[in-house]
């Protein structure tokens, strides 16, 4: 049986800066790199492609997403996709919550002093809504 007791253990983000695409892709494989080194995961979730307004970050973004996905399953890491709406209803308990609304309920989950900021909100909803899925895998 998996332990479902969640606790916080770190959040942030991986600066890109500016500059070509391919040099900021290849910051992103390394930040990744030495995020699941550092933390071994045994998996990891992600949020699902959602349709963007414009080509051009549609483009990027699924280019970057493949960049997270290929670091990841070369760590033999399971990997698992939700849909932004499953996040925010896993979280806040309606799939139309707005960003404040994430981050609010992030915080009183994790029991966080302040509340995160809001990518890492984000990314901290994705791994709640895993946890509250019961897909996490045994060891």
């Amino acid at each position: 049986m998996v332990d479902r007791a969640t606790h916080y253990v770190a959040s942030g983000s991986i600066n890109l800066g500016s500059g070509a695409l391919q040099a900021r892709l290849k910051l992103l494989l390394q930040g990744m790199d030495q995020l699941l080194n550092t933390y071994a995961p045994d998996e990891v979730a992600i949020e699902q492609v959602f349709v963007a307004k414009n080509p051009r970050s549609a483009l990027t973004l699924g280019q970057a997403r493949g960049v997270i996905i290929a670091a990841v399953l070369d760590h033999d890491l399971g990997l698992f996709e939700y849909a932004p709406r499953s996040v925010k209803q896993a979280v806040v308990g309606t799939g139309k919550a707005n960003k404040e609304q994430v981050q609010h309920m992030v915080q009183v989950l994790l029991e966080l002093s302040a509340r995160p900021q809001v990518d890492a909100a984000d990314a901290l909803a994705i791994a709640l809504c895993h946890v509250n899925t019961g897909t996490l895998q045994t060891h």
